[in-house]
């Protein structure tokens, strides 16, 4: 089996800009490729790009990422716009204990008043709390993480490498201590195997435990390298579920019918716990601060 790889390289940009206007503009992925081992990854086909086919080994790190962000953010054409951190690869994977470009990047948004976005599977954001701290009380800084079930054993089948559920949640419960906007990703709701009542309720319940400002919920969707690399691992690891998810994914989402069943139980518990979903007009009420 291969081993793990870092591969350094140099990009021409650091800011990509995005299609949709809200609630961000802007990318910035700092490494490419990720050591969560997610097995539903979206992201996956990223890879095509850099002539690898594995993104779970292959990490690419923009060694020169620092200076080409803060040339963007002093441009005087720059409006502050957010940014979205990790859009592909999450920026506080295992190699940035080495690296340790975050701090870094943090330190020029604080210094050019940027408001962003981050999203994490990994504690290791604790490790940067001053200056995400210093950062929400200059502009809007949103802190999220997605956790996709309660169940350890289960987590560590479908995401090994990244932290526990709990120690996800006892970060964000941490992050309300800043002004900083706080969200659970349960994303995706994945059918059969985390979707059960009592795993969705205990998400919801410890999200309304670690007082979050909003909750996001999405279910899987399987489209290309992710679908075959998806139905392979379910096939391989829960082959009597094979049948109910070629039933299930004619096409690249669930059908109606499971979603209007699962979503009456999600917004059920959303409204038992008084969990908010408004996740654009939380952001935006920062940004008027």
């Amino acid at each position: 089996m291969k081993e793990k790889e870092v591969i350094e390289l140099h990009c021409e940009t650091a800011l990509n800009r995005l299609k949709r206007r809200f609630p961000y503009q802007w990318d910035l992925n700092i490494y490419r490729g990720c050591h969560h081992g997610c097995i539903y990854c979206y992201a996956i086909y990223s890879h095509d790009y850099l002539g690898s086919d594995n993104y779970y080994k292959d990490i690419y790190v923009k060694t020169n990422i620092i200076e080409k962000l803060e040339k963007q953010l002093s441009h005087p054409d720059w409006k502050r716009e957010i940014i979205n951190i990790g859009g592909v690869s999450d920026s506080y994977q295992p190699v940035e204990k080495e690296y340790k470009l975050m701090p870094e990047v943090l330190k020029l948004l604080i210094k050019y008043k940027t408001p962003a976005i981050i999203s994490t599977k990994s504690n290791l954001i604790i490790r940067d709390y001053e200056l995400i701290d210093e950062l929400s009380r200059i502009t809007c800084i949103n802190i999220a993480s997605t956790i996709t079930t309660t169940n350890e054993g289960l987590r560590r089948i479908i995401e090994s490498g990244s932290s526990s559920s709990e120690e996800r949640f006892a970060m964000l419960k941490l992050f309300r201590n800043t002004n900083a906007s706080v969200g659970l990703h349960v994303m995706p709701i994945i059918p059969y195997l985390t979707d059960d009542y009592d795993d969705l309720n205990s998400l919801f319940s410890m999200a309304k435990d670690s007082d979050v400002h909003y909750v996001l919920t999405g279910t899987l969707y399987l489209r290309g390298k992710t679908r075959k690399q998806f139905l392979n691992f379910i096939e391989n690891k829960y082959p009597c579920l094979s049948k109910c998810y070629e039933s299930l994914y004619k096409t690249g989402g669930a059908n109606k019918l499971y979603k209007d069943s699962l979503y009456k139980i999600v917004n059920e518990l959303r409204a038992r716990y008084s969990l908010s979903s408004n996740y654009s007009s939380i952001i935006n009420q920062k940004l008027k601060r």
